[in-house]
C-alpha cells in the first residue's frame, strides 16, 4: 500500500526524554489511519490504529488519567 502524504495532527513531549506523535495517514485504498509514532531516544515504535481502536483507546486513557488524580484537557 503507499500512503499520501501524512497530515501531522499533534506532537506529545512525554517523562523520559519520550515523544509521543500522531499522524494522520489516507491510504490510496480510501484507508484513513491514525499512525502513532514513540520515540524513545534512538529507538521509535510505529502503530497505526483505525477510528474505532483510537476511540476505545483514548476512552480508556481519559478514564485513568482521572481516576490517577490526572486533568486531561479535553
Amino acid at each position: 500500500m503507499t500512503a499520501t502524504p501524512k497530515r501531522e495532527l499533534a506532537e506529545i513531549v512525554a517523562p523520559y526524554g519520550r515523544r509521543i506523535r500522531l499522524d494522520e495517514i489516507a491510504y490510496e485504498s480510501g484507508m484513513t489511519l491514525l499512525r502513532l509514532t514513540i520515540r524513545e531516544g534512538s529507538r521509535f515504535t510505529i502503530l497505526e490504529i483505525d477510528a474505532a481502536t483510537a476511540g476505545e483507546w483514548g476512552r480508556k486513557m481519559v478514564q485513568w488519567a482521572q481516576e490517577s488524580g490526572g486533568n486531561p484537557s479535553d
